[in-house]
């Protein structure tokens, strides 16, 4: 919105000019949502708690977690909100790319507050019949890629492609409808992952500050032709923008987790954590860089992989050798990832550095791709 009112302005006052620079709009988009967060956290906690929308535990969960029964829940409206908001302040509104990771966001996050909502409601951990959840995450990633196939944002590339790591100026080109099952696969994948992260203090908000902060660079970086030609990449005519996007919610995410920081005063839910893979998984589908996701985001697809581990392992074990043998000869003690350590006896804030400094070192061996080529 800044840049549509004060970009014009830039004849007559030279101050303006910083508008048209998408490093100056990122850094402001970045410490508005952090501001935001800040602002809008308190009250949005307080109502919460209020009307006594208190989160649900686990009777099977750690032991330590139950102390967390009614601690406010749904606050990923603070990173919805502080992103958006945000977003719409610092971006053009004139980018299909900027439009379609707002759209992303909310259509995720809304799938998030009904699963919330219900889980209030009925006074239980599970909200959502898993089944309506995955057909909400899955028509839109349908949806998503069959308008990537028909009206594509970066016309100088094969629409139905990816760029693959380590190689120079290589596309990874698929069958258009394998294409859009790709592209939903990667979105669907990417918001369960988040989701499923989102189990302890901080964890999955500290982790997307990570990888939000990794994208962007790859945003900034895959919208410069000069940068691309010297990395050897594919340049993505207006992909620069999608750097506010990512700048804002890396913001929201730090300012959430000054509420979310262990003891927490407020988790994301499944509003926030939905919210966030649809829209992680969406900047990498538009940037065309599906993979430098699943390395940067590392930690996330690790927490996914072992839930897929555990329940493969339990049912095959189940079926040949019986419940009693299944039940105790697990892979892991429990799934996600990040519960397996707590029970080998790490303390909860001891699991959520240790993978915080992982999710560093992963989003480092993303960028570094881009060098080894």
């Amino acid at each position: 919105m800044l840049y549509h009112l004060l970009v014009p302005l830039a004849k007559s006052h030279i101050v303006f000019n910083l508008f048209t620079y998408i490093t100056f709009r990122a850094a402001g988009a970045t410490v508005t949502a952090l501001v935001v967060a800040f602002i809008c956290g308190p009250p949005i906690i307080r109502r919460l708690r209020e009307r006594k929308v208190g989160q649900v535990i686990r009777a099977e969960g750690p032991a330590s977690h139950q102390g967390k029964r009614g601690t406010p829940t749904m606050g990923g409206l603070i990173i919805i909100l502080a992103t958006v908001l945000a977003t719409v302040l610092w971006a053009r509104l004139d980018s299909r790319y900027v439009v379609v990771a707002l759209v992303a966001t909310l259509w995720m996050g809304g799938i998030g507050v009904l699963d919330d909502f219900l889980k209030i409601v009925r006074g239980k951990s599970q909200g959502l019949v898993a089944r309506w959840k995955l057909v909400g995450q899955v028509s839109f990633g349908l949806g998503l890629g069959l308008v990537l196939l028909l009206w594509p944002l970066a016309t100088n590339l094969r629409a139905a492609s990816t760029q693959v790591p380590l190689f120079k100026y290589y596309l990874l080109t698929f069958w258009p409808p394998l294409y859009v099952l790709f592209v939903t696969v990667v979105l669907t994948g990417s918001s369960n992952a988040v989701n499923l992260t989102d189990g302890l203090d901080g964890l999955a908000s500290g982790l997307t500050a990570i990888t939000a902060g990794a994208f962007a660079i790859f945003a900034y970086l895959f919208g410069r032709f000069d940068a691309t030609r010297y990395l050897g990449v594919y340049f993505l005519p207006g992909a620069g923008e999608l750097t506010i996007f990512c700048g804002a919610l890396l913001g929201a995410a730090l300012g959430f987790l000054w509420f979310n920081a262990h003891p927490a005063q407020v988790f994301m839910g499944d509003t926030g954590a939905l919210a966030i893979g649809g829209a992680l998984g969406t900047v990498a589908i538009m940037l065309k860089a599906e993979f430098l996701l699943l390395i940067a985001g590392g930690v996330f697809a690790a927490e996914a992989v072992s839930v897929i581990i555990q329940t493969s392992a339990y049912r095959w074990r189940k079926k040949r050798h019986g419940k009693e043998y299944a039940d105790q000869h697990r892979v892991f003690r429990m799934a996600p990832l990040h519960h397996h350590f707590e029970k080998l006896g790490w303390a909860e804030p001891q699991v959520v550095t240790r993978f915080y400094i992982l999710g560093v070192l992963c989003a480092a061996i993303a960028l570094a791709t881009l060098k080894v080529r």
